[in-house]
């Protein structure tokens, strides 16, 4: 255990880790026009400066997560983050599109082994009860506030620099990180009584989750029905089944199947997926509605979502103290059905709208469940886990966030896609054979009516944001029916001691 003057010194290091971690998720977003425009990428290989990264991220966590149980998580997270700092120089320095997406993906594999380790080094250092959950209450405002944070500072970069510093940035942090973890972070490792490693299992999962996200990435390109897509996502699920029949049957499986039997793991996961899927999702087309309906530009629609990051915040302290004394269930429950009635309200907005009267209030109340849901799934996710898991259990937690969110994004994105082409198809029906008021069909105003392509996409928008809160209600009822955390039952069994 890390001596108590030093504990949230390496608090704010692996924060800070992380920090970065879930910023790159977001930050390229803004920079991809002017990166497109620079290196003279194609529109078919942009989505990949995006793809490459999510792929290695998403694909390698489990490993990761193991590899710092197993090699040492101080270790593990240093070398992480050392990989990740190089490879965001090699994006920031790149003259040509090659190069961009191949460090791109080492980007996100350096994260992969990172992002698990980090949480892994709080859980060994803090000790089940308060403190952790002060400390896990950060964790899940850097978490779950990161991406809104990114567009801000993505569009800064973008606009006033050059979207190579939107890399660039993670250099010097990086390695003062690295550094400081060098001589702050205490070492630890899984007590597991072997050194082996399950390399087969790791490469059925890492080959199945990879090639999972993957087919839900192109899935809306492809179409759902398409035997692409088909032959993917049931390749996936046949890997995947592959790596649990291992895991039942190896002497030292990289993923225990014990830890789903460990209190809240699995019911904590399972809420987490459908609320992440909702959650990020929101992101997407929330940007594309202010940049693309509103007329903001990069800048302006990263302040937008500043409050965002300050809601979190304010909310992730607030819950740290709550769950403390009331428990990790309620809050798991309230986060996502705050969640839900933010994007339901989202659900109504006007193609011709205002920022402070119909994004700002709704978004604030999506920013209140996603502290308290992070904070609380956290909690829940990792609490009771034996010291020689705690790295599994940090894995396993950001695969179910990844996957969740490429999910989400591609059913909502179909969804969307399919409504706004039923709406146009709807209002250009109902026009006169000469087409005549095409631009403002089924407008009673023609004067101050909106662009018919606008108004629907805006209809698109709206389909999303209803289903994004079908499942973040669907994550509420996971919570209320399966997580089981008592009424005055506490949170504050010794790591050591159960070691």
């Amino acid at each position: 255990m890390a001596k108590a003057v030093n504990r949230w010194w390496v608090m704010a290091l692996v924060g800070m880790a992380q920090f970065i971690v879930v910023l790159d998720v977001t930050i390229v977003n803004v920079a991809l026009p002017s990166m497109q425009r620079d290196l003279g990428i194609s529109a078919i290989n942009l989505q990949w400066i995006i793809t490459a990264y999510t792929l290695a991220f998403g694909g390698f966590l489990l490993l990761g997560g193991r590899a710092a149980d197993i090699l040492g998580r101080k270790r593990t997270f240093m070398a992480g983050v050392a990989a990740f700092s190089i490879a965001s120089l090699l994006v920031g320095i790149a003259e040509n599109e090659s190069l961009v997406i191949l460090a791109r993906g080492v980007q996100g594999l350096a994260a992969a082994f990172m992002s698990p380790a980090a949480l892994s080094i709080i859980l060994n250092t803090f000790n089940e009860g308060k403190d952790r959950n002060r400390a896990l209450s950060v964790w899940g405002a850097i978490t779950s506030s990161g991406a809104a944070v990114g567009l801000l500072l993505g569009g800064v970069l973008t606009e006033y620099f050059s979207w190579r510093y939107n890399f660039f940035v993670n250099v010097p942090i990086g390695l003062l990180v690295a550094l400081a973890a060098w001589r702050i972070v205490p070492e630890s490792r899984a007590d597991l009584g072997h050194k082996q490693f399950d390399l087969f299992g790791a490469a059925t999962v890492t080959g199945g989750l990879m090639l999972l996200v993957y087919g839900l990435t192109k899935a809306p390109e492809y179409g759902w029905g398409d035997e692409r897509t088909l032959a993917m996502l049931g390749g996936a699920l046949a890997t995947l089944a592959v790596f649990l029949l291992n895991e039942r049957r190896s002497k030292h499986p990289l993923m225990p199947l014990s830890i789903f039997t460990t209190k809240n793991v699995g019911k904590s996961n399972l809420v987490m997926f459908p609320v992440v899927a909702s959650m990020f999702a929101m992101f997407f087309f929330l940007t594309l509605y202010i940049q693309n309906v509103l007329g903001y530009s990069p800048v302006k629609t990263g302040l937008a979502f500043f409050p965002v990051a300050i809601t979190i915040g304010i909310v992730a302290g607030i819950a740290s103290g709550l769950i403390s004394k009331i428990g990790f269930k309620w809050p798991m429950v309230a986060g996502p059905l705050f969640i839900a009635g933010g994007l339901f309200w989202l659900g109504h907005l006007p193609v011709q709208g205002e920022y402070l009267t119909d994004v700002l209030p709704p978004l604030v109340l999506v920013a209140a469940g996603m502290g308290l849901s992070f904070v609380s799934v956290t909690i829940g996710a990792t609490n009771g886990v034996p010291a020689k898991d705690s790295g599994l259990a940090s894995g396993l937690l950001n695969t179910t966030q990844q996957v969740g969110g490429a999910l989400g994004l591609a059913i909502l994105s179909a969804v969307s896609a399919s409504a706004a082409k039923d709406y146009l198809s709807e209002k250009l029906a109902a026009l006169p054979a000469s087409g005549a008021g095409a631009t403002h069909a089924g407008f009673p105003n023609p004067a101050a009516a909106p662009d018919l392509q606008t108004a629907a996409l805006v209809d698109g928008f709206h389909a999303a944001f209803y289903v994004g809160a079908a499942l973040a209600v669907l994550g509420a009822l996971f919570a209320l029916v399966f997580v089981k955390h008592r009424k005055g039952e506490k949170i504050e069994a010794s790591i050591a001691a159960r070691a």
